[in-house]
């Protein structure tokens, strides 16, 4: 199962009154855990049912944690955000900072679909998803940009290139990888002229 870390549910848990025990801190747990795989192997239409049948717990208890289906795809959601900071952060650093934010960024783009598919049904349930991810959004932009910053000084990315930009870009390119999806080639052909953008132009 996917490792969960620290983030949890963006918006207010029904236990966060009181700690948890930890019997039920790992059934929250296992139940994200349980919640990411299934959501990302049948879609966000898969019933609480199939999550709790995966995380072997009653359906009572995804619900004790998470109150709503939009609940669980949102702390789902964010866990996700929160893994893709945490990965940035280890980066920072890197011997080689070009192909270390080149690779990070096809690591984005390579989970696009499953994250604009949260995105879409959060959004039509009426959640305010830059809301949701707000302070882990905030991390991931920071790492971001330090990932970036290296990346310039070693001379793998244009100086003039700044992180709202790169922001963009990633957008762009996550959909570009989304309306390519039935064609791995031209999917890969795609994604790799948008960053190529970023390279610097060759010396004359």
């Amino acid at each position: 199962m996917t490792p969960i870390r620290r983030y949890g549910l963006a918006t207010p848990d029904v236990n966060a009154a009181k700690p948890l025990r930890a019997d039920a801190r790992r059934n929250r747990i296992r139940v994200l855990e349980a919640a990411d795989e299934v959501f990302a192997s049948k879609g966000t239409g898969a019933s609480t049912e199939e999550v709790a049948r995966h995380a072997g717990v009653g359906v009572g208890t995804v619900f004790r944690h998470f109150p709503t289906k939009e609940a669980l795809l949102e702390a789902v959601l964010v866990e996700r955000f929160g893994r893709l900071a945490e990965e940035a952060r280890s980066l920072a650093g890197a011997e080689r900072a070009g192909p270390a934010l080149f690779d990070f960024l096809a690591r984005i783009v390579n989970q696009s679909a499953s994250k604009n598919a949260f995105t879409e049904a959060l959004t039509s349930a009426g959640v305010n998803v830059e809301n949701s991810i707000g302070e882990v959004g905030q991390e991931l932009w920071s790492a971001l940009d330090t990932l970036l910053t290296q990346a310039q000084r070693a001379g793998a990315v244009r100086e003039d290139v700044r992180t709202d930009e790169l922001i963009v870009l990633i957008v762009g390119a996550s959909r570009a990888a989304e309306y390519a999806s039935r064609d791995a080639d031209l999917q890969a052909r795609a994604v790799a002229v948008i960053f190529d953008g970023l390279r610097p132009a060759p010396s004359a």
